[in-house]
């Protein structure tokens, strides 16, 4: 069971314990999780009330009313003060660059129409420096009242300004310098000091480019030109050591100052957030061997106690014995859940809650609504009780000031995590920086060491990134709806797709699957399916494929390299595209190193350890790191190698000529970096590739999370990074689709703005949705699709945009039929990959949509018709739980 932590809340705790620490009067501040997303900690906090002290005065052993009075029997009480967001304010960033007085003189002004206590983190890169990313800027330029921070960079807060935008007032700060300074970039984020959000660009720093030639990386502001290859200081490395052996007297002057004064602005979200309380009090019942735990707040609406206690130090869940609070449930044995009861004057809400002595601690967390869980620093909440003796069974208040499991949660700085990760990059740096490197290393050597420099600076910079949270330009907007529709891409083939997968997990046991798969082509064609996805075709140790050996070997369990070319061509023949199944992450080896290690290959491309990862413990490979995570049941392939590129180049493209095969899916993706995808795509340039990027979506206490922008996101950075050459299986609209349908949770098929919930609400035309494989069903059943809501999963992907992909054990089956219908009533509509969605119910037992303006669709057992109004709908397709309407003509 997953706990993930979406959004910190502030909060102080003030706690007294009557007995142990008089007069404790001291606060410390820690966090609290809340769901939806991501906000950092701030360094204000409002004045609430001060916590009224309650006893429990005890009429029986299962009943108890509460005292406004001090007690000594009330031997535990604590206050969870926090804030939470009640309202988004739309505002915008500007940034102004401007010639000041002289012609060297120049002065940048960043401003925000927002209210707020806004800081502006800066730093600055310099000319030739091949260092750190940011440096701090000279003295001279530093605005007044900025303070440094660590080493590179500066935090200067924004005045009020006279000028007034729209009848707000206006927050700036100006930054004035000379282009005599060997100056590169200005760099910065803006941070609301109130709520302890950042605001960035498009997920990562705004750049002011100050000279020609800059290499871009996508977060340029402003004007710039000529922009080359490297990002960041990485572009003054590789003009540095690249042509180092060049005539530099031709090159350019790359420090020439040639700036043009801009006015842009960016839209930012801002969350106004307000304070509420926790209030905990414990007291020993003097007359039955019971403590009485007293719980309110003054949060609005219904509020669940998800609560339990622990008989020991290990903080385990466990039910205690009766009697509960009136109303309380048991949930999946390991835990009880309690509606707290509205409090008379209609603010907020409490419960008492009869305890036997014995336990040495009650836990629990709070849900305000059904996407929004607060817990404490990550955790449970944790109060101490009391023994027979009338002591705490564990000393966990005392001078230190409270429970042990709230003050060892505290934030651990991201500096910490990536220590290791920029020792590596000075390393690197020092390595290829040397004169003997210079002269001994060829210039491939060399930009394979500036790729590996570049990926681990990458992966600093998103553990760096993990604790700075964006605003919402940080999602992909598809921009590619006004491309012309017939335009083919490889992320998209022709934008019409619809795919089968041409196999299931026991498919290679025949022997003959190609020839099986050959007898039904024209079958499969007829059911309006575009492009086919077959098996691994190479030699492998498995015989599903999946842990490839020989590559250049196409005799495999599912029939040999003739069988493939006659099944390739006969797809051809009935309109059907293939897609081969590359596993490119890893390989198996032929022979043992002298340790016993297998990681020597052999066959045509006869790699040596060098081809293996180094952080891979078991295998031992000479390679560097790997660039993503590793796959621990074969050797790593490290894909910074040069020659592991060109082999991996050779054989696809080969395939491609021999085989025939059309694109690619590739299997894996998570383990290697996506630029390494886009030149295997660039070589190859298949009509469609999609990649399989699978990892575990978003859940809190064993509820999946309605938001699940972080997973998508991830998926959507891999796209990214193989600049649109590739799709990706759309994981997160599948585990929707899972909790919506078998929960009958229909609202959840819906984001916060009312659009898709998975990668194909933020960047459809690259999301391939489906709801089946060989690794989630068939005989694995690794993450089956609810049981008998199949249709209404097809219902879905057919009819939205994306590019859907149907599970071959379900296009021969009894749902063969109704698949079919939905197939063709895609294609009669046109709906294609980047078609348009207007959601018009999301509720607890229907969904419903109107696609294109032209498809109309419900799903669940709840009421809805397409709405009366010029257009006309006519019933196309009904099955059970789901309706499909066309527009009448």
């Amino acid at each position: 069971m997953s706990t993930i932590s979406l959004e910190p809340l502030l909060h102080r705790c003030r706690r007294e314990h009557p007995k142990l620490v008089r007069n404790c009067g001291r606060t410390k501040a820690f966090s609290l999780n809340y769901a939806p997303r991501t906000l950092s900690h701030g360094r204000s906090f409002c004045r609430f009330r001060p916590h009224r002290p309650l006893t429990v005065r005890a009429s029986s052993a299962d009943a108890a009313v509460v005292e406004d009075s001090q007690s000594a029997d009330v031997f535990f009480k604590e206050t969870f003060l926090f804030k939470r967001t009640v309202e988004k304010v739309e505002g915008k960033i500007s940034i102004r660059l401007d010639n000041g007085k002289g012609e060297d003189n120049w002065q940048l002004s960043v401003g925000c129409n927002l209210r707020g206590k806004w800081v502006l983190h800066w730093g600055v890169n310099y000319v030739k420096d091949v260092g750190s990313e940011w440096d701090q800027p000279p003295v001279e330029m530093r605005p007044p009242g900025s303070i440094p921070i660590k080493d590179y960079a500066i935090e200067t807060p924004l005045k009020k300004s006279p000028t007034v935008v729209e009848g707000d007032l206006y927050y700036e700060v100006k930054i004035n310098f000379s282009t005599t300074n060997p100056i590169a970039a200005i760099n910065f984020v803006l941070k609301d000091e109130e709520t302890g959000s950042w605001y960035q660009h498009k997920g990562r720093d705004f750049k002011v480019a100050l000279i020609d030639y800059l290499p871009e990386d996508g977060n340029f502001v402003g004007a710039k030109k000529s922009l080359g290859l490297w990002p960041g200081a990485l572009g003054q490395l590789s003009s540095v050591l690249l042509k180092s052996t060049e005539d530099n007297s031709a090159s350019r002057d790359s420090t020439q100052m040639r700036l043009e004064g801009f006015y842009e602005e960016h839209p930012i979200v801002k969350e106004v957030l307000t304070g509420n309380s926790v209030n905990v009090s414990v007291r020993k019942c003097p007359d039955a061997a019971k403590n009485l735990l007293h719980i309110e707040t003054d949060l609005p609406g219904e509020v669940l106690l998800h609560w339990g206690v622990c008989k020991d130090n290990s903080y385990k869940w466990e039910i205690p014995a009766e009697p509960y609070p009136a109303g309380t449930i048991v949930f999946k044995n390991k835990a009880l859940r309690t509606l707290l009861k509205q409090k008379e004057n209609g603010h907020g809400s409490w419960n008492l809650i009869t305890l036997d002595e014995g336990y040495v601690g009650f836990l629990f967390v709070l849900k305000i609504n059904e996407n929004t869980w607060l817990n404490c620093n990550g955790k449970d909440f944790y109060i101490p009780l009391l023994s027979s003796s009338g002591l705490p069974l564990q000393s966990s208040i005392g001078q230190s000031g409270g429970p042990k499991v709230v003050e060892t949660n505290q934030a651990v700085p991201p500096a910490a995590d990536t220590d290791e990760i920029i020792n590596d990059i000075r390393n690197l740096v020092s390595d290829i920086s040397s004169e003997k490197s210079r002269k001994t290393k060829t210039k491939e050597a060399q930009e394979s060491i500036l790729q590996e420099i570049e990926k681990l600076a990458a992966q600093a910079y998103s553990i760096f990134r993990s604790s700075i949270p964006t605003f919402s330009k940080n999602v992909v907007v598809e921009f590619e709806e006004l491309k012309p529709p017939g335009k083919v891409s490889s992320g998209t083939g022709s934008g019409s797709e619809i795919l089968c997968q041409g196999f299931n997990w026991e498919s290679h046991k025949s022997g003959r699957w190609y020839m099986e798969l050959h007898e039904r082509a024209a079958e499969i064609s007829s059911l309006g399916f575009t492009v086919v996805w077959l098996p691994p075709p190479t030699e492998s140790v498995s015989p599903e494929g999946y842990m490839p050996k020989d590559l250049y070997n196409l005799n495999s369990r599912y029939g040999n390299i003739d069988e493939l070319k006659l099944l390739v061509k006969r797809f051809h023949e009935v309109g059907i595209r293939v897609l081969g199944d590359a596993v490119l992450n890893h390989r198996c080896a032929h022979h043992q190193n002298q340790n016993g290690i297998w990681n020597i290959f052999g066959g045509r491309l006869n790699w040596d350890d060098r081809a293996v990862v180094a952080d891979d413990p078991h295998f031992q490979g000479r390679g560097n790191k790997s660039s993503g995570d590793n796959f621990h049941a074969a050797p790593n392939i490290d894909h910074s190698q040069d020659f592991v590129r060109k082999d991996l180049k050779e054989w696809l493209c080969w395939l491609r000529k021999e085989i025939g095969y059309d694109g690619w899916r590739l299997d894996f993706v998570r383990g290697f970096w996506g630029g390494y995808v886009k030149d295997y795509l660039d070589a190859s340039e298949p009509y469609f590739a999609v990649g399989e990027y699978w990892d575990s979506l978003s859940y809190t206490y064993g509820e999946m999370d309605h938001n699940q922008d972080a997973h998508r996101q991830r998926i959507i950075d891999w796209i990214n990074a193989t600049n649109g050459t590739a799709g990706a299986f759309d994981v997160s609209t599948k585990g929707i689709l899972h909790s919506a349908l078998g929960r009958c949770e229909y609202w959840r098929l819906s984001d916060q703005k009312g659009k898709p919930p998975g990668v194909v609400g933020w960047w459809p035309s690259r999301a391939v949705t489906f709801i089946e494989n060989h690794d989630t069903g068939s005989t694995q059943g690794h993450w089956r699709f609810p049981g008998g809501k199949e249709m209404q999963g097809y219902a879905y992907i057919l009819t939205h945009p994306g590019t859907p992909a149907v599970f071959y054990d379900h296009v021969f089956s009894h749902m063969r039929s109704e698949i079919s219908e939905l197939i063709a009533l895609r294609n009669r509509n046109k709906i294609h990959c980047r078609s348009t969605v207007q959601i018009t119910k999301a509720e607890r037992d229907v969904y419903a949509a109107i696609v294109d303006e032209k498809v109309a669709m419900k799903l669940g057992p709840g009421h809805y018709e397409p709405p009366a109004g010029p257009q006309s709908w006519s019933l196309a397709i009904e099955g059970k739980d789901y309706k499909v309407w066309e527009e009448a003509s």
